[in-house]
């Protein structure tokens, strides 16, 4: 039993980055903005986090800087796809090895080469009174740290707003029909941006998450592709918060299955266990393309002056 309790709390840890950066590929995404930056954008979100924490002493702010870096990222995609009209893949492809980069020469001009890497604070554990008391669920649910928190309870809200108000069918109209939307009054162009600034926010945060929980410091690619695996598990969830929720819930498994496996000693090449988390997302793919949701204007960018559909 404690074998059990030990896993799915790992699973509930693991599952943060999915969700921060699945949500805000989402995000985006209904308004018709493919970012495909989301691997760029999560490194350059953990180095500064962790640069930032370091030289202030605060995780908080580093997390806001993060957070800020993804909001800048998200801006610049918003400007060249929604005002310049440039091609949305391009873009994000672009800002993906920007990202990159810089993820790699900040900690450098900032600390430079060292023997052994700085460490800061990981996140402490905040235990929910009465509620972590429970008898099993209390110490898998309610002995987490915040973000595990914020990103249940920011999917429940993205939920409810996009599915239970009116701003929210505004906002998926204009990923679903721009044409249609644009003759009822609602700023197509506003919601582009705000949707795009607020997923790099977000997928900035999921970066700086894995320095603050996982290890302490920052290394080069520590992401390990899950930017990319963010983007098969916003198909997989069909653009919707409360299935993304869900599909992190899995991924985040297979992916403490393939750690714990190594951690046993299992008799498998640790490379294989590594290719795990990918090919059950290619299987999964595979299963669900053809049944996935996904708004109908996506990736393509709406002229007002030219009506094109």
């Amino acid at each position: 039993m404690e074998t059990l309790v030990t896993f799915l709390r790992l699973v509930l840890l693991s599952m943060v980055p999915f969700v921060l950066a699945s949500q805000g590929t989402m995000l985006g995404g209904r308004t018709g903005i493919f970012n495909v930056a989301q691997e760029g954008i999560m490194l350059l979100g953990a180095s500064l986090g962790f640069l930032v924490s370091y030289q202030v002493g605060n995780n908080f702010v580093g997390m806001l800087a993060a957070m800020a870096a993804g909001a800048l990222f998200g801006l610049l995609l918003a400007y060249f796809t929604t005002t310049l009209k440039m091609n949305q893949f391009v873009i994000g492809l672009s800002l993906f090895f920007i990202g990159v980069g810089l993820s790699t020469l900040l900690p450098k001009l900032v600390i430079g080469i060292t023997l052994s890497p700085p460490l800061i604070p990981t996140l402490p554990e905040v235990s929910i009174p009465v509620l972590s008391q429970i008898p099993l669920l209390g110490p898998i649910l309610f002995r987490q740290n915040g973000l595990v928190y914020f990103s249940i309870f920011l999917s429940l809200v993205l939920w409810y707003f996009l599915y239970r108000t009116q701003r929210g069918l505004e906002l998926r109209a204009v990923g679903e029909n721009p044409m249609a939307a644009d003759s009822l009054g609602i700023n197509t162009v506003r919601a582009r941006y705000w949707t795009a600034i607020a997923g790099g926010a977000l997928i900035g945060l999921a970066g700086a998450y894995l320095p603050m929980v996982y290890t302490g410091t920052f290394t080069e690619a520590m992401t390990r592709g899950r930017g990319w695996l963010a983007i098969a598990l916003t198909f997989f969830g069909g653009w919707s918060p409360l299935t993304i929720l869900t599909g992190s819930l899995f991924f985040a498994g297979v992916e403490v299955l393939a750690f714990r496996a190594q951690v046993i000693g299992l008799a498998v090449p640790y490379q294989y266990l590594l290719m795990v988390p990918y090919l059950a997302t290619i299987l999964i793919m595979i299963l669900t393309f053809r049944k996935a949701r996904v708004p109908a204007f996506l990736g393509q960018n709406y002229d007002r002056e030219k009506r094109n559909l």
